[in-house]
């Protein structure tokens, strides 16, 4: 026992200890295991107060009131200690959770003052879910403890007995009180951030909205598609669609501000804004419909010429030049080009001025940007523009080689579509479309993204051609290919396969129009350059856009020379190892060979022959140009071998009497001559500079190589010279192998006599 409250006291020791009793039990049954034995004094206590030892009760009742005692220590006090135990240790438990319902409260709240709010509507809506979800959850929690049990119990026990249980009973008010006012705190809190949140997304909501409605007066289209669904939008909103849209928005925003909205001055005014659009909306959409119109019709008139300008540079892209060696060759494909003028689109018959007048109102820089670079008079675009005519039409390029690649190609593997495709395309797949899924990834992973890299840098896009010139090497073998894919599609163009194909596309056009594109996607790279370096001012800039030129004229000739390459046919070996085509084309060639003591001569024949002349790096083929029959662009052109000159044993005469046009090549020492006459003085002059180079890089390399045999000789000569010094001529037996080595290696350089030893032998 101790000298303080009474163990049933509002706190668990609410007053110091003063005064130590020890009762003493009184008989054998009363004590415990470890109390036998147990001697009582106040040594045994390690404690610093008194401590008085009791033997019985009465001497407890001297200390300590019997109202104060239980029945057991012969006191009239009415106490469970089990009961109190356990009343005391819900209570402390239920202080316990109030402070942890107040961590979690305070917590809660620190996390809603500290989130950082987006301007995304979905994000903010969520915000609002899981901040509800989780006030919901602390609510449920301090509800069930608000209803816990330890208020009957204290309540119960207080209901019949003395003061000292109130004391229970107020620290239960207390605690209870304290949950109440963190509550009444806290919710006050969340609904005023609850309510901001709201407010939040209720304004960017709302501004959505308005941007919606506001965006669709000012959309113009840049393509026909676009326009045309402009178009349809246009009616929509003509029938107050969006008009009883925007009056919801106005009506939305004055009920924001009647609630007294926080952000009320930003809702009014965009309310004002809207009500002003509203106002002009009428009186637009007339003139907006007519835009668009003329907008549809300026995009239709411009696709149709430059479809036109398309087919034209395929046109002319496969006129040979050797169809124009014969007057009725030229006649013909001078036929060929007027027939296509005829059917010139209006736009270019009328002229650009005529053009640009008409729709000078509706020619606005975002159609530029649409526009090919040919149409810069027309449409007044700025010098930037066309970098950027450029880009966009390399994203088209990209997408339209995508299409195909997934819309045919893939396809022919379909299942579903085996049943319309031929037979013969089943393995031909690799002919059709040749390469074009490796000129897809160059163009799509390395070159767009080269070129978007020059978009606020045009004077980089010469760079550009420059670092990817090796990469273009993949068009020569698309364009060999090409005759071969044409041959596939004219057998098998109308089978249903290709339709269907084409009508899940929605494509115009069908495959061999979309076959072409990698052809005249690169000879337009050429013309946009040209355009680029034309409007070009920085000294970089202009050089490398100048070098980018040439190196794509450069590869446009090396491409075409390719394509006349692999239609030659007759010749017994491998053309590879003659080096690469240099120069081709078709030549009248005179021939006279010089056989013994007589000469035959055919240059006095009154007609030449027409030759079409290979020239490598090293020999010059001649062979004669056959067409298979055919129509139009089903001929067949192949060229028949003929003759065959090694570099190193030509040589060439410049001028020719009679013709500035004709110059000679004659082949072994003259015992061959062939007097060969040019289209024109240029084209001479152009294949005389390309064989100097050529027989001008092989001179080099004999002169080397002489140099290298001459140094061997001496070198030789003295290694003789040493072993046969001071020998009689019997014993050296380096004499007759170095006289047979020296002949063997240069007989006109190679004195006998120089060896001490070959008297003897001679």
């Amino acid at each position: 026992f101790g000298r303080w409250s009474s163990p049933r006291g509002g706190a668990s020791f609410p007053g110091n200890l003063h005064l130590v009793l020890v009762l003493k039990p009184s008989s054998f049954l009363q004590r415990t295991p470890t109390d036998i034995g147990f001697r009582f004094s106040q040594e045994d206590f390690m404690i610093k107060m008194p401590v008085v030892m009791l033997s019985s009760v009465t001497d407890l009742l001297r200390f300590i009131d019997d109202n104060q005692l239980t029945s057991e220590f012969g006191g009239t006090l009415e106490f469970c200690h089990s009961d109190w135990i356990v009343l005391r240790t819900a209570i402390e438990s239920f202080a316990v959770t109030v402070k942890e319902i107040a961590q979690m409260l305070q917590a809660f709240g620190t996390e809603l003052a500290e989130t950082e709010l987006t301007d995304e509507a979905n994000a903010i809506d969520y915000l609002l879910r899981s901040h509800t979800d989780k006030y919901r959850q602390l609510k449920v929690r301090s509800a069930s403890w608000a209803g816990t049990p330890v208020l009957g119990q204290a309540a119960e026990e207080d209901s019949g007995e003395e003061k000292d249980v109130s004391q229970d009973w107020n620290t239960v008010q207390r605690l209870l009180a304290q949950l109440r006012d963190m509550e009444m705190a806290f919710d006050g809190f969340f609904e005023k951030h609850h309510l901001k949140l709201k407010q939040y997304l209720q304004l960017l909501r709302y501004e959505q909205n308005f941007h919606e409605v506001s965006s669709n007066l000012l959309r113009l289209g840049a393509t026909v598609a676009q326009t045309d669904q402009l178009i349809k939008d246009l009616d929509a909103l003509d029938k107050r669609d969006e008009m009883s849209r925007a009056q919801i928005i106005i009506l939305h925003g004055h009920q924001l501000a009647a609630n007294h909205h926080y952000a009320m001055a930003l809702i009014v005014q965009r309310c004002n804004e809207l009500r002003h659009h509203c106002d002009v909306l009428t009186a637009a959409l007339r003139a907006k419909r007519a835009a668009l119109a003329r907008t549809r019709d300026l995009l239709l008139r411009l696709e149709e010429a430059l479809r036109w300008c398309d087919e034209g540079a395929y046109l002319l892209a496969n006129q040979l030049m050797d169809k124009c060696q014969s007057k009725d060759g030229a006649q013909a494909a001078l036929r060929d080009i007027e027939k296509f003028q005829e059917g010139t689109p209006p736009p270019l018959s009328a002229g650009p001025q005529v053009l640009s007048q008409e729709y000078e109102s509706i020619l606005t820089p975002q159609l530029q940007v649409k526009c090919p670079c040919c149409w810069s008079s027309l449409i007044k675009s700025a010098p930037e523009s066309c970098h950027l005519h450029l880009i966009e039409t390399e994203r088209i390029y990209v997408e339209e080689l995508l299409a195909v690649l997934l819309g045919y190609r893939a396809e022919m593997d379909n299942p579903a579509l085996s049943r319309l495709l031929p037979p013969i395309l089943r393995t031909k797949k690799e002919v059709l479309f040749g390469n074009m899924p490796e000129i897809y990834k160059f163009h799509s992973r390395i070159f767009l993204q080269d070129l978007e890299g020059c978009l606020n840098n045009p004077e980089a896009v010469g760079s550009c051609f420059l670092d990817r010139k090796e990469n273009f090497q993949v068009y020569k073998r698309y364009c060999q290919n090409k005759p071969r894919s044409e041959a596939l599609w004219r057998q098998c163009c109308d089978c249903p396969f290709f339709q269907e194909c084409q009508r899940k596309l929605d494509h115009k056009l069908g495959l061999d129009s979309y076959l072409l594109k990698p052809v005249q996607r690169l000879t337009k790279y050429q013309l946009l350059l040209k355009e680029l370096l034309k409007y070009s001012t920085g000294d970089k800039g202009t050089s490398e856009l100048q070098e980018a030129l040439n190196a794509m004229l450069e590869l446009l000739k090396s491409v075409n020379d390719s394509m006349h390459q692999i239609a030659i046919t007759g010749y017994e070996g491998d053309l590879s190892d003659l080096g690469r085509v240099l120069m081709q084309g078709s030549f009248s060639v005179w021939i006279s060979h010089k056989r013994g003591p007589t000469r035959m001569k055919e240059m006095a024949r009154f007609k030449p022959m027409q030759r079409h002349l290979f020239l490598h790096e090293q020999a010059l083929l001649f062979c004669k140009r056959r067409e298979d029959n055919g129509e139009g662009c089903e001929k067949t052109v192949s060229y028949s071998f003929k003759h065959c000159l090694r570099m190193s044993a030509v040589g060439i005469t410049e001028n020719v009497k009679g013709d500035i046009k004709k110059f000679e090549i004659w082949y072994s020492g003259r015992e061959e001559v062939y007097v060969v006459q040019a289209p024109t003085v240029e084209v001479k002059l152009a294949w005389l500079c390309e064989i100097r180079k050529i027989l001008t890089n092989q001179q080099k390399v004999l002169q080397g190589l002489l140099f290298f045999c001459t140094a061997f000789l001496d070198l030789f000569i003295v290694f003789c010279r040493i072993l046969c010094l001071n020998r009689p001529s019997s014993e050296c037996e380096f004499s007759s192998l170095g006289l047979i080595s020296l002949r063997w290696i240069c007989p006109t350089l190679c004195d006998p006599r120089a060896c001490p030893a070959v008297p003897a032998l001679i």
